[in-house]
């Protein structure tokens, strides 16, 4: 039988408690997941993947379906490499499926072999994006009710 294996992309600039929560929830369908924070040169990220690897690490530190790597490039060719069947996405809302439809339907396009599934976020993780949780950082906020307890920032 063929390992379900999920990869979870994102640039997770930071991992919140939406993200984890769509890991969580999405456990029992697959064997593993990879969690692959994607490397975006373009992008001046405030965090650096090593910084956001241990931290996603932390957060599922007892949790031996997951595991957390860095990649570049397209994400179907990460998928291949890493024999993943299935792109793990969350949605919040109607936007979010508009862009992520086209995405899936892209690399569906690409490689058939690799569906993408979608998660709905639990309405209470549903506000959180990690350019508002960037945007209090940058202005001296508290973020901690939106990211995991084990991140420390």
């Amino acid at each position: 039988m063929t390992k379900k294996i999920a990869v979870f992309p994102g640039s997770f600039s930071p991992f919140t408690k939406g993200h984890q929560s769509i890991v969580n929830r999405a456990l029992p369908l697959f064997d593993e997941i990879i969690i692959s924070v994607g490397l975006n040169s373009s992008k001046n990220d405030l965090f650096s993947i090593q910084e956001k690897i241990q931290w996603i690490d932390s957060v599922f530190a007892k949790e031996d379906k997951v595991k957390v790597m860095k990649y570049e490039g397209l994400t179907i060719d990460h998928c291949i490499r890493m024999k993943a069947n299935y792109i793990l996405r969350g949605l919040r809302d109607s936007h979010d499926f508009k862009y992520e439809k086209g995405i899936a339907q892209m690399n569906h396009s690409m490689q058939n072999k690799i569906e993408t599934i979608f998660i709905i976020t639990e309405s209470k993780y549903s506000h959180i994006s990690s350019t508002l949780v960037r945007d209090i950082i940058k202005n001296g906020g508290d973020v901690s009710k939106f990211i995991p307890k084990e991140i420390k920032l």
